[in-house]
């Protein structure tokens, strides 16, 4: 456990946070597994949403949807904070995760590159859930995989980005910055954060600020009104 995530037993409000760690083995030099944990207000634990390939092995769906801490070790390798929303709504944003998730198009199918895999998941999610500004690493490897969708917005659901099956492509965004994708690799760079994106290295830059700011309980919250 990294303690990148609140204690449930000791925080109240809803949270999201999305994560993201090097996968296994050679693959690991080049890519990143990610995944989204939520909770509700007042829930005792975590909720983890991501896609794991080999449960295809067993003739499982690939999407998971499971109780588990949210900032574990990734078969050793450290997670790392991508996303992370608390305040008023946060709650109505995990009822727009949950649906998105249920209705991901490829959790039947999965490929590491260029995609569907963990990282198309997650970028569906962002989509669906534009109020997350999700800005993937470069290393999301398949983040840009959309089927045989051309044109449609960035992962982060802001901007523009044009992409042929997740092996070349470009964004453009408010919230991504500017990216070209070679052959699923990421090259680009963010003014509004001050970053580039390179593979292998991710995302280089000044360290990234979320504005998670605790929220105030729904006890204070009746009083106040």
């Amino acid at each position: 456990m990294a303690r990148l995530a609140p204690d449930p037993a000791r925080t109240p409000e809803a949270v999201i946070q999305v994560y993201g760690a090097r996968v296994v083995g050679v693959k690991g030099i080049f890519g990143v597994h990610t995944w989204v944990a939520v909770k509700p207000y007042g829930e005792s634990a975590y909720t983890v949403y991501e896609v794991i390939g080999w449960r295809k092995r067993w003739g499982a769906s690939a999407l998971v949807v499971h109780q588990r801490v949210p900032d574990a070790r990734w078969f050793g390798a450290a997670p790392e904070l991508i996303a992370d929303q608390r305040g008023p709504g946060t709650d109505e944003l995990i009822a727009k995760v949950d649906k998105a998730a249920r209705e991901y198009p490829w959790a039947d199918e999965y490929s590491a590159w260029p995609g569907p895999n963990s990282n198309t998941f997650t970028a569906w999610i962002g989509r669906a859930v534009p109020e997350l500004r999700l800005d993937l690493p470069p290393t999301a490897i398949g983040k840009d995989y959309s089927g045989t969708k051309l044109i449609g917005p960035a992962p982060s659901g802001s901007g523009l980005q044009l992409t042929l099956f997740g092996l070349l492509g470009l964004t453009a965004s408010p919230v991504e910055g500017l990216e070209v994708n070679l052959l699923g690799l990421t090259l680009g760079v963010n003014p509004f954060d001050f970053s580039l994106k390179l593979p292998v290295l991710g995302r280089v830059g000044v360290a990234r600020a979320f504005g998670a700011t605790p929220i105030e309980s729904q006890d204070e919250a009746m009083q106040r009104e």
